[in-house]
């Protein structure tokens, strides 16, 4: 019963075949074999125009990256307070992008309010030299709190970052759970609402170590292979990432493993409000839940093999929690069995 993150998860068995599979031969270096462009033509044809593709081991690389490529002197990029990028990144965004500051941008349940991020980009609006001038604006799709982001919702950010001359970039750590939550495609949820640039990630939802920066127009990446070399995330044998995405994007692998971890969480979620003893925070739109429970019944859980965090409870959420109790988050991910939520059903009823 591991519900402690997509993370944990081992590879998808197609996945690890095809990572076999390339392991014989040999091809060319540095993103110049036959496979990795082959991966790049299919980003293309999944995103319906040309991108330009960037292969990176990690999601921090990919999103650290792309606030490199929006650089600017004393610059400040604009996420939600409760974003990766802000939270766990170690300052990674903003030591390789050159001393980049992040601006936390409040919003309910993960997701960037409008309205606040206008008045937060406006505190730099007069380019007084000393405060830094704005630079990016990034959104999380899925959130760290497992909401989505409307198709009108990101178009409403993007309006907002374009009105102010800035980028807007899409952390995609969860984004094939996203995109199957909304029932949509990679471009209708990214460059036809104003998306500039995609941290895509893959790792979460079954790949080994598969991650990549997706730029949408490739008119403006002309600096990000420099920016990627020199912060050594440019792979020697990169066809062992573009491996992992041929099996992914193989027959939609990608979204089966996407609507099955989902599917896992609506599951997960209708356990937890079920119980008397714990409250479902709010309804979950991808691959985690958050519930909350007394740290008593947590410890127990947790003792009797039911494996998950527990979580800073968000700004916005404004429902009390009690002394004695905390936030919880469960993540389910393609490798989550429906005997995992049964026995969690089994070990929560017990107590």
């Amino acid at each position: 019963m591991i519900f402690s993150s997509d993370n944990w998860a081992g590879a998808h068995p197609s996945i690890a075949e095809s990572l076999v599979r390339h392991a014989r031969g040999f091809a060319s270096a540095y993103g110049t074999s036959d496979l990795d462009k082959a991966v790049d033509a299919t980003f293309s044809r999944i995103f319906e125009r040309d991108v330009a593709v960037f292969f990176v081991g990690t999601g921090t690389a990919a999103n650290s990256l792309a606030m490199a490529a929006c650089y600017r002197p004393g610059g400040v990029a604009f996420c939600h307070s409760d974003a990766h990028m802000i939270v766990d990144e170690c300052g990674a965004p903003e030591f390789l992008a050159g001393g980049i500051r992040l601006c936390p941008v409040a919003g309910a349940l993960g997701k960037i309010g409008p309205d606040a991020l206008s008045a937060a980009i406006g505190r730099y609006s007069a380019r007084v030299v000393h405060s830094g001038q704005p630079m990016a604006v990034s959104i999380t799709q899925a959130t760290e709190v497992g909401t989505v982001y409307s198709l009108d919702e990101i178009e409403a950010v993007a309006g907002v970052s374009h009105a102010h001359g800035l980028p807007l970039h899409m952390d995609g750590a969860r984004f094939a759970n996203a995109l199957v939550a909304l029932e949509t495609t990679p471009a209708e949820m990214t460059w036809k609402r104003g998306v500039d640039l995609v941290s895509f990630g893959g790792t979460k939802n079954g790949c080994w170590c598969a991650e990549a920066l997706v730029v949408l127009d490739p008119g403006k990446a002309a600096e990000i292979p420099f920016l990627r070399k020199r912060s050594a995330h440019l792979f020697s044998k990169s066809r062992f990432i573009a491996a992992q995405f041929e099996a992914y994007f193989a027959d939609d692998l990608w979204l089966a493993t996407a609507r099955h971890a989902n599917a896992m969480t609506k599951r997960l979620a209708d356990v937890l409000a079920s119980s008397n003893r714990v409250r479902l925070a709010w309804t979950p739109d991808a691959n985690e839940a958050f519930a909350v429970m007394p740290r008593a019944l947590m410890e127990e859980l947790n003792a009797q093999g039911a494996r998950f965090y527990p979580w800073a409870k968000p700004a916005s959420y404004d429902e009390p929690v009690a002394d004695d109790e905390t936030v919880c988050r469960f993540v389910t991910s393609f490798a989550t069995r429906d005997e995992d939520i049964d026995g969690f059903r089994k070990l929560l009823m017990s107590k």
